[in-house]
C-alpha cells in the first residue's frame, strides 16, 4: 500500500486527497485500490540503475501482486492490485531466504 500512496505524493502532490479501499475478492484474494483526482498521471515502470534511489516501485508491485492495473475516469484514476495472502496458495509471494541476498 505504501508504494501506491507514495506514487500519489511524488507525482500528483502531497496534499492530494485519496480514497483507499481494501477488501477480499470473491476468489479469496486481497484487493487494494487507491484513487486520486488526477486522470492524467500515467504509471510508467522504469528500469533504474544500481545507484538510483527511486524508480523501483512499480517493479516491486509487479513482483508481489497477482495482478494490478489502472482505471482512468473523468474524475481521476484508480490504481489497484490483488495479492494472495494464504500460506497454502502457490501464488502467495514468498521472500527468498536469506533476505537481502548475500554476496
Amino acid at each position: 500500500m505504501s508504494e501506491l500512496l507514495t506514487n500519489v505524493i511524488e507525482h500528483v502532490g502531497e496534499a492530494t486527497p485519496v480514497t483507499v479501499r481494501l477488501f477480499r475478492t470473491p476468489d479469496g484474494r486481497t484487493r487494494l485500490e487507491v484513487t486520486d483526482p488526477d486522470p492524467h498521471a500515467w504509471l510508467i515502470a522504469r528500469h533504474p540503475g544500481e545507484d538510483d534511489e527511486t524508480g523501483r516501485g512499480l517493479l516491486l508491485l509487479d513482483a508481489v501482486a497477482r495482478r494490478w492495473g489502472v482505471w482512468l475516469t473523468p474524475g481521476g484514476k484508480t490504481v489497484w492490485c490483488e495479492v494472495s495472502l494464504s500460506p497454502g496458495d502457490p501464488e502467495t509471494f514468498q521472500v527468498p531466504h536469506p533476505f537481502p541476498p548475500q554476496p
